[in-house]
């Protein structure tokens, strides 16, 4: 078992400066018993300061501190080392002067780096790294009877020694100047890095108060309460929050989760935890009972519990985790912490976020612990309940000593002092102390880590560093296959060790099928990682992601395997060993990680995990040229318009000069529907081009999600025309392909498609049954089925079903309000208040339009914003309410696109009501000719129908009764070629 490990230690080097004199000037004996001297008098320095001397070179001494055992204050000891060498070469030279009339002068140079240690058991070199070289230059570069020390070695001893700099000086072989120090003279007896106790010290009597005020109110007003826990690592943030959860259980409901700190693409993973620690599927199917959503609740956490079904998307699965949280706390209150937050995807953060504002009569504590740091990601969290833990006072740090165990008052100072009040410092501080570790003050929390990991036996190091390869938790079988052989069945024995040693724990979170652990804290499993050769990281990364392909939840680990193998080329590139192989293999498993988080709407889950595939693969290879339409696609559904257009057009040249017609296509339709949004000026002739190119090249390739994206750029092409005729027929091909092709686009395809059929000429009845059987196959899909039953409302409102249809919609508002839907709730506001309007109740869809509208407005969009207004104008002119018609008329007309057929028509046709009633009816009549010509080069019938029911409107308030019953009559045509018999019956009566 090699021995073999990274660790950042001291290096020392001292040297003659002028030896060829000395030799010429005495006898070969005399001159080797001179040297014998010097040895002895430099390596006894050297090592009564603990310093390990790997070798003789000539003249010069190399000595290392940190190796075979590193401590907290290697550098200081080195440096101290340096000091007394000088001094003993004093005393030396006043002997050799005295007895021999000779004298030797040296020089030193010291510095700190992380090197690689060999076992000098076996004949290795004790360490090797640059950190080494720059030692034995800042040794030539000294002067005599000087030493040079290293800017790493200076932040840790400027505290200790009295230092001159001597500003950048080049060094043989380094690239740029270094910075270097010339030690004038070391402080007995003081720190290198003197402690600051600057922030307050404060006990933990008043945080946990608030915890638990919080639970009281939750559990009193049953409602819900989000508690953030904010503090550094090591604070007590976990100690904290297993008070009140001891306290509260019994009474309440306990459940625990966490985000993993290699998580963004492992989005609902705390939830997965959660789940599982209230019992899992049978859990959920208990606590939800007889309900009436109990079938669709179950469906969607099903997906996230069992990796063999499909996640339902984002929406969906904040809607059921709402719901099985609502129904857990109907009998007794609900704590759910969620550690490590800062870790966590956006969207499990809008997930904590939805649940605040959504959960309704149900006693639900949400208790989140983060790091500081957090607070700059999602600054509008601290306007909610935050406990900001500050170091301990010290009478607690001291409470906390008495339960460790008996210390010499001494070694209470040295830990009070070094631990600053962190609980989890205090703690390990002690441990080490206990263990016979030495009482001085480590510098830094990580040399006290990396002392008490160089003082385990062989097998135990082995077990932790195996251990650090998983994660901050792991369990005794995921290191069956990665510890050595001859460990392999003494895994358990050493884990318990390691658990008695205070670097693990047991967890009791973990399956009961294997017995579970984790590190004390995060920062032991980092100091154990690091410690590890990198070649051995590499080859423990890519055996794991081997195992994790082998178990039965292949599917649910996907996103974790990623990862591994994700290390594992990272660190095999940064020892210029290039795999193309596992490059490959890692690309793949991300890429379908993120196919699988954009098939359920995370976006920012699916842009990460693509962005690390693509950087993973070789540039111009054929692998990451296939995959950046993907991540184009990707960030167009994040919002990263221009990064996507960026990245598409990478795809488009790549494609080009590798002869990928394939891919080149893809990238140009992706390409295309972001110029449709950011260029709409531009029209629809470029998006007609690119989808006709893409279409006729390829099919002969049986690209099915390419056809599928293909076709649906076309169908918007025809919508800006206002042909739904010719867009649903080219909707209904893009869904066959995307099924075909299994692309996650479908979903989204069927609601444009519902749409398609209630604008266009498709008969009401016909495209009722269409949207029914859409309705039936989208089971599940609360999104989706939400946007089909408002499509429904408007089509059963048509044929005068008006019960119905407000029930439909009414159904749909509450999906989208309950699921967080803003947008889609402003956009649908148009078909419920077609609906009202074809009540005969404008005073309705003014209310309906109203919150579109603004709900729009205050996201600052502007597109659909321009129809609705259009829309509300009519709904106030036909309350005669002409003034105010008129102003939404203007701001119609300002801000719609001039390719936007609906608007433009519908803007026209209430302008010229509101102006025949105003008496200005040359302009009237001329605006709602305009209307109706320009709805006429559309088979929007009900656009049509309205336009010359305007005019009808029009010219019988000029008088000319028999034009406006011929328009009328031409209306109510219109109306019955599209199936609107409401519609038919309001215009004949008009």
């Amino acid at each position: 078992m090699s021995l073999e490990l990274r660790k950042t230690v001291t290096i020392v080097f001292i040297d003659v400066a002028g030896w060829t004199g000395v030799g010429e000037a005495l006898d070969p004996e005399t001159l080797r018993s001179v040297q014998s001297r010097y040895f002895d008098e430099m390596q006894d320095a050297l090592e009564s300061h603990g310093g390990t001397v790997e070798k003789f070179i000539g003249d010069a001494v190399m000595a290392v501190f940190g190796v075979p055992a590193v401590h907290e204050d290697d550098a200081l000891r080195a440096v101290r080392a340096a000091a007394e060498m000088h001094r003993r070469l004093e005393r030396l030279n006043e002997e050799l002067a005295r007895e021999r009339g000779a004298r030797i002068e040296a020089r030193i140079g010291v510095n700190t780096g992380e090197v690689v240690s060999g076992d000098a058991s076996t004949g290795q070199r004790l360490v090797t790294g640059d950190a080494v070289t720059v030692a034995k230059r800042l040794e030539q570069a000294a002067p005599a009877g000087g030493t040079l020390i290293g800017a790493a070695t200076r932040a840790l001893v400027h505290d200790a020694a009295e230092l001159e700099p001597v500003g950048p000086i080049a060094l043989k072989g380094k690239g740029a100047p270094v910075e270097a120090w010339r030690l004038v003279e070391v402080t007995p007896d003081s720190a290198g890095v003197r402690r600051r106790l600057d922030a307050p010290l404060v006990d933990r009597i008043a945080e946990l108060a608030r915890l638990e005020a919080a639970y009281e109110d939750a559990a009193g007003e049953r409602s819900c309460r989000l508690v953030t826990e904010l503090g550094v690592a090591g604070i007590g943030k976990s100690r904290l929050a297993a008070e009140l959860l001891a306290s509260v259980d019994g009474e309440a409901t306990v459940l625990v989760g966490r985000c993993l700190p290699y998580g963004e693409g492992i989005t609902f993973w705390p939830v997965v935890e959660v789940l599982r620690a209230a019992g899992g599927a049978e859990a959920v199917a208990a606590a939800l009972g007889e309900r009436e959503d109990a079938d669709a609740v179950a469906a969607a956490l099903g997906g996230l519990l069992d990796p063999e079904r499909a996640h339902e998307g984002s929406d969906e699965i904040f809607w059921a985790v709402r719901r099985f949280l609502e129904a857990l706390a109907a009998d007794r209150p609900v704590v759910a912490c969620f550690e490590d937050i800062h870790w966590g995807e956006p969207t499990f953060l809008d997930l904590l976020e939805y649940l605040v504002g959504f959960i309704r009569d149900a006693p639900v504590v949400l208790l989140c612990l983060a790091r500081p740091e957090f607070a700059e990601l999602r600054p509008s969290w601290l306007s909610g309940a935050v406990i900001q833990l500050e170091p301990l006072s010290e009478p607690d740090a001291d409470a906390l000593l008495d339960q460790l165990g008996e210390l010499d008052p001494e070694t209470r100072r040295r830990i009070g002092e070094a631990a600053e009040g962190n609980p989890l410092f205090v703690e390990q501080l002690a441990q080490l102390a206990l263990e016979g570790g030495g009482s001085t003050l480590p510098p830094t929390i990580q040399a006290l880590l990396a002392e008490r990991l160089d003082r385990l036996e062989p097998g135990e190091r082995a077990v932790i560093e195996r251990a650090a390869i998983v994660g901050r938790e792991f369990s005794r079988a995921d290191l069956a296959d990665l510890v050595p052989a001859e460990l392999r069945g003494e895994v358990g024995a050493h884990l318990l060790a390691l658990t008695r040693k205070g670097l693990t724990r047991p967890d009791e979170a973990a399956p009961a099928r294997d017995d579970g652990f984790r590190f004390r804290h995060i920062l032991i499993r980092d100091a154990a990682y690091d410690a590890m050769p990198k070649s051995l990281r590499a080859e423990l990364h890519e055996r794991y992601a081997d195992r994790l392909d082998e178990t039965d939840r292949r599917a649910e680990l996907e996103e974790i395997a990623g990862y591994h193998l994700e290390q594992a080329f990272r660190l095999k590139a940064e020892l210029g060993t290039s795999d193309e192989a596992l490059g490959l293999r890692a690309g793949e498993r991300l890429r379908a990680a993120g196919r699988r988080a954009l098939g359920r709407g995370d976006a920012h889950a699916a842009v990460n995990l693509l962005g690390r595939a693509v950087a993973l693969l070789p540039e111009g290879g054929r692998a990451r040229l296939e995959l950046l339409p993907e991540l184009g696609s990707a960030l167009m559904h994040a919002g990263e318009l221009a990064r996507a257009d960026e990245v598409l057009a990478e795809a488009v040249d790549g494609a080009v000069a590798a002869g990928d017609d394939r891919v080149r296509l893809r990238a140009l339709v992706e390409r295309e529907f972001i110029r449709a949004w950011t260029r709409p000026e531009e029209g629809r002739d470029g998006l007609v081009t690119v989808a006709e190119e893409a279409i006729a090249g390829l099919t002969p390739l049986g690209d099915d999600v390419g056809l599928a994206k293909a076709w649906w750029l076309l169908s918007d092409a025809h919508s800006i025309a206002g042909h739904w005729r010719e867009r649903t027929e080219a909707l209904e091909r893009a869904l066959e392909h995307a099924r075909r092709g299994r692309s996650g686009e479908t979903a989204t395809l069927v609601r444009v498609l519902a749409q398609s059929l209630f604008y266009g000429p498709t008969r009401v009845d016909d495209a009722l049954a269409s949207c029914e059987r859409f309705l039936t196959e989208a089971a599940g899909n609360r999104v989706l089925e939400a946007a089909l039953q408002s499509t429904l409302a408007g089509l059963h409102a048509m044929r005068g079903e008006f019960d119905e249809a407000r029930a439909l919609y009414a159904r749909a508002v509450t999906t989208y309000e309950e699921l967080g839907q803003e947008f889609l709730r402003a956009v649908r506001s148009h078909v419920g208040s077609e609906v009202e309007m074809l009540a005969g109740d404008p005073q309705a869809a003014e209310a309906e339009l109203r919150r579109g509208y603004e709900t729009l407005a205050e996201m600052g969009e502007r597109g659909v914003r321009s129809t609705l207004a259009a829309f509300l104008a009519r709904a106030l002119a036909a309350q005669g309410r002409y003034d105010e018609a008129e102003e939404y008329v203007r701001l119609s007309q300002e801000t719609a696109g001039s390719d936007d057929l609906v608007t433009q028509v519908v803007w026209r046709a209430t302008h010229a009501v509101v102006l025949a009633h105003r008496g200005a009816h040359a302009e009237a009549e001329q605006l709602a000719a305009d209307a109706t010509r320009m709805a006429e080069e559309t088979d929007f019938l009900d656009l049509r129908a309205g336009a010359l029911a305007g005019l009808a409107e029009v010219l019988r308030v000029a008088g000319r009764d028999a034009e406006a019953e011929a328009a009328a009559a031409r209306a109510v045509a219109t109306y019955e070629e599209k199936g609107n018999l409401t519609g038919a019956r309001r215009a004949h009566g008009a």
